[in-house]
């Protein structure tokens, strides 16, 4: 499996997504600033990833400080440092709600251990990390439990009657690169190959990022999981095409709203909208990380608005320089000089698209009222 990020003993390395899938280097994280402009800069993408770094962002810098002696001893003095790190590293991508939820949990943490009695600015600083560590370790398990439950309501679900093989279309990345592991939508296709019941995988190139034909592609070649590559614009016509047989299209999340709302890469509307019209079960996969239910509805979430530049140029490498040793990523300009250019990073899909919310917990239908009733998901009620 893809290990995108690696944190052992303070160290933290993160594949560098902006290179891939052309060139695989691991580059240090060493302090939040490093860890903020890696977010910022989409050198890590992907909610859940987002999060896991930016807190082993601060655990490295912490660990360094204790390493170095450079740590206050009040444990005041820590807490309030490590409360204003985290504010800084929250700013770094506003849509994803999964990196503020980390923060006010971890937050927590840490001022609890802080007004413990006799405690000192290491042992403040020592929760601080294990906490962020334990954070990395329990993503991967919830992504494994997310695909084991996508996989069975699709099989299930949307299966058509006499044929238990599937073919499945994602958007964007959502997997290993994504999170700690294994992943949450692609976690589901990566399910559904391990049951043997996947029969093909489709993944959308992703513009204007790529992140699809960059990364998600990266990874199917790399699991050898069946799977083509299309553009954005031919959904519609492979949705359509009967030989094809889509039965299913799996997203990712950046936020879910308490109504069930979702903000997802931009043209995961237009997917749901397909979906709809030619009948297949539209599905996200989230961790409950990912559900807000401090946030109404998709008319409240932040849309991260984007530069220009990644509408007008694109990036790779000169053909057949990826045959030789001597890779370099070079950009091209691909429009019109002097063209306004709108780039919202993210759209919402309206509750009512979505067939079903994959999570670690099981997968959330709809009600008898025809709306999501998400706060079962952290009472219990909902299963």
């Amino acid at each position: 499996m893809l290990q995108a990020i690696k944190f052992s003993k303070g160290n933290l390395e993160i594949l560098d997504q902006l290179q891939l899938p052309f060139v695989e280097e691991y580059i240090p994280i060493r302090t939040t600033e490093d860890g903020w402009h890696a977010i910022k800069d989409m050198k890590v993408r992907g909610a859940p990833a987002i999060a896991i770094v930016a807190m082993l962002a601060l655990a490295a810098e912490l660990t360094s400080a204790v390493n170095s002696d450079n740590l206050s001893q009040s444990p005041e003095e820590v807490c309030q440092y490590i409360r204003d790190k985290l504010a800084y590293l929250v700013t770094s991508r506003p849509t994803a709600v999964n990196l503020a939820d980390a923060a006010r949990k971890l937050e927590a943490v840490v001022i609890s251990r802080t007004k413990a009695p006799g405690s000192t600015g290491s042992e403040v600083a020592a929760a601080f990390i294990q906490a962020a560590e334990d954070m990395m370790g329990k993503d991967l398990e919830d992504n494994k439990r997310i695909g084991h439950n996508g996989a069975e309501w699709i099989a299930t679900h949307a299966a058509k009657p006499g044929n238990s093989e599937v073919a499945v279309l994602t958007h964007c990345n959502t997997g290993s690169l994504a999170t700690s592991g294994y992943g949450t939508a692609l976690g589901v296709v990566r399910s559904l190959a391990s049951k043997k019941i996947l029969r093909h995988a489709y993944c959308t190139e992703t513009r204007p990022y790529n992140q699809g034909s960059r990364l998600t592609a990266f990874e199917l070649v790399h699991d050898k999981i069946p799977a083509t590559l299309i553009t954005d614009s031919m959904a519609a016509a492979l949705l359509a095409d009967t030989k094809v047989g889509v039965n299913a299209i799996v997203v990712g999340a950046d936020r879910v709203a308490a109504n069930g709302d979702t903000a997802n890469k931009i043209g995961t509307y237009a997917l749901a909208v397909l979906a709809k019209y030619h009948g297949v079960k539209f599905l996200v996969a989230a961790p409950l990380t990912t559900i807000d239910m401090a946030t109404k509805s998709g008319e409240d979430i932040i849309i991260e608005q984007r530069a220009a530049s990644e509408v007008t140029s694109i990036k790779g490498p000169c053909a057949g320089s990826e045959a030789t040793d001597q890779i370099t990523i070079e950009t091209v300009k691909i429009a019109a000089p002097g063209i306004n250019v709108w780039n919202p990073a993210f759209d919402i899909t309206p509750a009512s698209l979505i067939d079903g919310i994959i999570t670690e917990v099981g997968v959330v239908e709809k009600g008898s009222d025809g709306q999501y009733h998400l706060g079962g998901l952290f009472d219990g009620s909902t299963f």
